[in-house]
């Protein structure tokens, strides 16, 4: 046992004469690099003094040049004192330009004051970008003095493994173990205070670095060696432990004070790592987050002392670091939470040491987006808004797993959405921040409910259908509609004391009226709390939030004046809230009528107060309108339901629409305009095809057989709405692009119900007596067939005469299809009075096959009248191809089938007709010749 002693002390002296080793080498090459320094200072002065000399001759000789006085010592371009100044110039650069590679960039030498604005120069030189030079630095100084910072870490490295040797060796009780290492900590950093105190640790020594590489692996051992004592040991109670750490942690600030950055990043990285090395691996014990924090504000605190502010940055990615691992690990999410909560407030309060937060502007968005462009924010700043978006997204990441409190992530980015914006209301640089855990918050309910997350499913668990019925409702839904409230309010605070900076006051404003109203939404839209909680507490909850945006209108309305922007905002929220409450108690017939209520009030405010966003409250409204009645309860409802409500649902919405138009008429609001007009015709359209549709169909019921007419009944709105669109699109040309589009929608959307009832369902193709839905329906010529064929035929060719503004080609295919449908029509009506309802029964009668005849004369004739009347070679052409057509159908299927005094007949009257159809023919040629040659 002696001699396990005797070898663990032998051990323990040549570990510390490491060190010592060490720290004479380097003391005795710091001599000779000081000699060098002194030799190299020496020459630069001698070489400034030649230079001046040289100039100082060079002057005089041209003075005497310039008063004809020959000069006695001439100095030619390539002097040799010319180039020596030259060359001791090029060589005094680089000198300059290498020294500060042999100090820390932005240590004590830069800016005294790191918290002022920064502002590009008013010069004409420009100047060099700053983050390459600022890299350049940092590459240049770790290619210098990359040697100090891999000695610091071996010499960190040898107190962490002399405790980790002690423990596989068991050469030492633990105790003495702790000490050993407390005992190297403190060797090596009375080392380095030694060599400060006698040489320097900044500026130009030989010296430079040194301390800080001796006291930082000191700090290294000395918190390794609390961790053992606590984590390996037991030796100490938890509180023994921060205690020690704690005064570690004090003891590195004011080392700090009188050391360059370099010992404060060894220290920070060491004592961050220092729990995974001496624990061999990642630790899972959840004090450790309150460690990391410790770490994480140590190096916050030195940066405020010294102005070093990579080193709060580095402090920073080792806290969120360090803790993201121990979560991973399983060390507890409550923990995890806390210290986000701790690191973000600590990125606000330290680096400025205040416990109000003064950080002046800009803040980061005004700086990137707003009238500051170009001039940056402090430091302070950006490391307030960078550990506010980690917190964040560690937050977010909380929210994805299983917690022992499920509602933990959205209370805590509450919690640090309502401390930035009232702790830190006094700091305009950080007006922005609230954003950040706001959209939090709202992210967390969404991925919730998306990934069926633990605080989701506890709240569908306890459903009513689900829970037992003496059972109390369960207090998350009122929990996060009240910390959305509260966000908004503390929102409205902020957006009630305007200041200069109008796109802030106009932020908080919209962070005032959408946080609550966005929360209500998601909720509703997601998780269903009616089912939870019941329909009417649910809409009380939604009332209460309406309530909030009506007061916050009048206070808006009051403060601003004439400026009634955020007003708006506020009644567009307070309306759409009102419309959800509604939604959640109302019937289906109810809840339209609501919605149109609200439409027209919305067009009233715009009328009264001139209020451009309610603009957009009406076309959402609008769209719901339509979804409702088209939708969802939709047309089955309004073609099944009881005839008044479907006849009040309608007429009222319609008449909602057209009242809001003629509200804003005087306005400028195209779009809003365009959506209610196309609105309102379209829904017209629908509904006189809905009152067609049951009386036609009295017994109609979801899922009956369509017929030919029932899908041109379904054309027709579409018909309708593409008609009025290209009306309106000669009228209004700075949406004649819109219309369009809304034309070509409409118009394929008809189409589709067109082709469908001219191929598929068309009555020619019915199999059979029995089958009821191809059969012709009506008496004859007022029957179905001018329902599914001649009124859309009509109507396309009643367009292409009263739209003279629409294009040729627009109206050249109004005329096609148009005319294509009439003659289906006729032509299926022709077979329908000599076959009956049964379209589809085999052959063709004479008879009917000579009224084609005579219907195809009379086509031929009427075109050709037209032509005559309008002087147009162009119909006059297609009269003849139609005659043509007539001929050739008499002679190869007519003719076949008539026989006797019949066929004397026919071709008597059809020889007859020909002639005069050739005479009228040759005169509407003649007369269309002399219109062109001009000549009677």
């Amino acid at each position: 046992m002696d001699d396990l002693i005797l070898l663990a002390v032998a051990a323990a002296l040549v570990i510390l004469a490491i060190p010592v080793g060490v720290i004479v080498l380097f003391v005795r090459t710091g001599s000779l690099r000081d000699r060098i320094t002194t030799l190299e200072r020496r020459i630069a002065e001698l070489s400034q003094r030649d230079k001046t000399a040289s100039l100082s001759e060079a002057a005089l000789a041209s003075a005497e040049a310039k008063n004809g006085v020959p000069s006695l010592s001439p100095v030619a371009p390539n002097a040799p004192g010319i180039d020596a100044a030259a060359s001791d110039n090029t060589s005094e650069q680089a000198v300059n330009a290498a020294m500060p590679l042999a100090v820390e960039p932005g240590s004590a030498s830069r800016s005294a004051d790191r918290d002022a604005p920064s502002a590009p120069l008013a010069s004409n030189i420009p100047s060099a970008p700053t983050r390459p030079a600022r890299t350049g630095r940092l590459v240049a100084w770790a290619r210098m003095n990359w040697i100090y910072a891999v000695s610091a870490a071996s010499l960190g490295l040898a107190g962490i493994f002399f405790v980790q040797y002690g423990v596989e060796r068991g050469l030492l009780p633990p105790g003495l173990r702790v000490l050993a290492a407390i005992a190297f900590g403190l060797v090596l950093i009375g080392a380095g205070e030694w060599i400060r105190r006698r040489h320097g640790d900044e500026g130009p020594t030989s010296t430079v670095l040194l301390p800080s590489v001796f006291s930082g692996a000191g700090l290294v051992s000395i918190f390794a060696a609390t961790l053992a004592a606590r984590h390996l040991y037991g030796l100490i109670t938890p509180e023994v432990a921060f205690a020690g750490h704690l005064v570690t942690a004090a003891l590195a600030i004011g080392l700090g004070w009188f050391y360059g950055p370099l010992l404060a990043a060894v220290g920070l990285i060491g004592a961050a790592l220092s729990p995974f090395i001496v624990g061999g691996g990642s630790d899972a014990a959840p004090w450790l987050y309150a460690y990391f924090a410790l770490v994480t504000g140590v190096g916050l605190a030195i940066d405020a002392v010294r102005r070093w502010a990579w080193v709060s940055a580095l402090a920073l990615v080792l806290g969120y670091g360090t803790a993201g691992l121990s979560f991973v690990a399983g060390a507890g999410e409550t923990g995890w939470a806390a210290v986000l909560l701790v690191l973000a407030i600590m990125a606000v309060m330290v680096p400025r040491l205040h416990l109000i937060p003064t950080h002046p502007g800009p803040y980061v968005l005004q700086s990137s987006f707003g009238r500051a462009k170009g001039v940056s924010p402090i430091i302070p700043t950006y490391l307030a808004g960078g550990a506010a978006l980690a917190t964040t997204l560690g937050l977010l990441m909380l929210g994805r797993g299983s917690v022992d409190f499920p509602i933990l992530a959205p209370t805590v980015l509450a919690v640090l959405a309502l401390a930035y914006l009232l702790w830190a209301d006094r700091a305009e640089g950080l007006s922005d921040l609230a954003l950040l855990p706001s959209v939090g918050f709202l992210l967390v309910l969404i991925q919730e409910a998306l990934d069926g997350g633990q605080l989701f499913r506890a709240v569908q668990s306890q459903a009513i259908g689900l829970r037992p019925a003496e059972a109390g409702a369960p207090y998350e839904i009122t929990l996060l509609v009240g910390m959305a409230v509260g966000i908004s309010a503390a929102a409205a605070l902020r957006a009630l004391h305007p200041k200069s900076d109008r796109l802030l006051d106009l932020g908080f404003g919209l962070m005032a009226v959408l946080v609550a109203p966005l929360t209500v939404a998601i909720l509703e839209l997601l998780w269903a709390p009616a089912n939870v909680i019941g329909a009417y507490p649910w809409a009380l909850h939604i009332i209460g939030v309406a309530g909030l945006a009506t007061a916050l209108t009048t206070r808006f309305a009051k403060v601003d004046g004439g400026n009634m922007q955020r007003a708006a905002h506020a009644v567009l929220a307070a309306l759409s809230l009102i419309a959800l409450a509604l939604f959640v108690l109302t019937t289906a017939s109810a809840l339209t009528l609501a919605l149109a209520v609200l439409l027209v009030v919305a067009a009233a405010l715009d009328r009264k107060f001139n209020l451009p966003e309610m603009g957009l409250f009406q076309q959402i409204a609008t769209a719901v309108i339509t979804w409702r009645l088209l939708v969802d309860p939709g047309l089955d409802w309004a073609l099944e339901g009881l005839i008044l409500s479907v006849i009040a649902v309608f007429a009222g919405s319609i008449t909602a629409l057209v009242v809001a138009w003629l509200l804003i008429r005087g306005r400028v609001r195209p779009m809003t305009l365009a959506v209610l007009e196309s609105a309102a015709a379209g829904l017209a359209a629908i509904f006189a095809n809905i009152l067609l549709t049951r009386w036609l169909i009295p017994q109609y019921r979801a899922g009956m057989d369509i017929s030919h007419w029932q899908a041109t009944l379904s054309a027709l709105p579409w018909l309708v709405l593409m008609l009025a669109q290209l009306y309106r699109a000669g009228a209004a040309d700075h949406l004649r692009k819109l219309r369009y589009g809304v034309a070509a929608v409409a118009g394929v959307l008809a189409g589709l119900f067109l082709i469908l009832a001219i191929v598929p369902l068309n009555p020619l193709f019915a199999y059979g007596p029995t089958d009821t839905a191809g059969l012709v329906k009506g008496r004859p010529v007022l029957d179905s067939l001018l329902l599914a064929y001649a009124l859309p035929g009509l109507m396309l060719l009643a367009a292409r005469w009263q739209l003279p503004q629409l294009g040729s080609a627009i109206r050249m295919a109004l005329l096609i299809v148009g005319a294509a449908l009439v003659a289906l029509y006729a032509g299926l009506e022709i077979r329908r009075l000599w076959q009956g309802s049964w379209l589809g029964a085999p052959g063709v009668k004479q008879g009917e096959l000579y009224t084609y005849t005579l219907a195809l004369m009379a086509l031929g004739a009427g075109l050709l009248y037209q032509a005559i009347r309008q002087r147009s070679d162009l119909i006059r052409r297609v009269a003849m191809a139609v005659i043509g057509l007539t001929i050739a159908k008499v002679f190869f299927l007519d003719a076949a089938g008539l026989t006797g005094l019949t066929r004397v007949v026919s071709f008597l009257g059809l020889g007859l007709s020909l002639a005069g159809l050739a005479w009228l023919n040759c005169w509407a040629g003649q007369a269309a010749e002399r219109d062109v040659t001009g000549t009677s």
